[in-house]
């Protein structure tokens, strides 16, 4: 596995200080990862991660206002993260039904990896994310910190796997919610074998489990994208074309929306 350098953009209104470019800010996000993988984020704080990195309390707000930044913070670098490796590994292939196989792989399972960084540890991020990972977007606050750009990572990195599923298939016309169904189901279906199994199908003392979600996640996308398939004269379905109707329909109610 290769180790690389690099720079992630983040929104700055999450930080005061880029912790990316200092030692003592690349420290900073390395344990407060292992600790709120630890102890969760309700039970995190800066005193603690102070303490375990040997620092104050002072030094890591000259970096962040406050814990909820820092932790919109690691997920909108695991957002960035995450479009980085997409990018990395569908370089060169033309194939579109190779590229969403790729993303779906990147987004269940960041085991399966051919570059990592040394200050966060994916692996670790990756469970907080599926853990907590909608704490930053489900609570009160989030129209406002929407209007702030917090989560311009995440509709990128949506928008991004959407636009994927368009190559793939142009006729089908819900790209991105697909593409974030994707997503949040990759992170569901991980939690659930873990934690909630009657909600899944997937068995976690299977060590290939994640295999098991990847394949669900394939069978939702590639399924629903050839249910849209434009027939052809020999193959026109009423299914079909009950579906483009209804998607006409809902279309013209909808004006005004965005």
């Amino acid at each position: 596995m290769t180790t690389i350098n690099i720079n992630l953009q983040i929104n700055d209104g999450l930080y005061l200080k880029d912790p990316q470019m200092t030692p003592l800010g690349q420290k900073i996000l390395k344990h407060s990862v292992l600790l709120i993988d630890e102890l969760g984020f309700e039970n995190f704080t800066f005193g603690k991660l102070a303490k375990l990195i040997s620092s104050t309390e002072a030094s890591i707000y000259r970096y962040f206002e406050n814990k909820h930044k820092l932790f919109v913070y690691l997920l909108n670098w695991y957002w960035e993260w995450m479009k980085f490796r997409i990018d990395f590994n569908t370089m060169n292939i033309s194939d579109p039904r190779r590229c969403l196989q790729i993303a779906i792989s990147v987004i269940v399972d960041t085991a399966k990896r051919n570059t990592s960084v040394g200050f966060i540890d994916e692996d670790v991020l990756h469970r907080i994310v599926v853990a907590e990972g909608i704490k930053a977007y489900h609570h009160k606050g989030v129209d406002d910190e929407n209007k702030e750009g917090f989560f311009l990572a995440y509709k990128s990195l949506c928008q991004k796997i959407a636009v994927i599923i368009e190559q793939l298939n142009a006729d089908f016309p819900y790209p991105r919610a697909l593409a974030s169904t994707l997503i949040e189901s990759a992170n569901n279906h991980v939690y659930f074998a873990r934690h909630l199994p009657r909600l899944t199908d997937i068995d976690y003392t299977d060590e290939n489990y994640f295999d098991q979600i990847i394949h669900i996640l394939e069978s939702l996308a590639f399924g629903t994208l050839d249910a849209f398939r434009k027939p052809s004269e020999e193959n026109s379905t009423e299914q079909t074309f009950q579906l483009k109707v209804e998607h006409n329909q809902l279309k013209k109610g909808s004006d005004g929306y965005s």
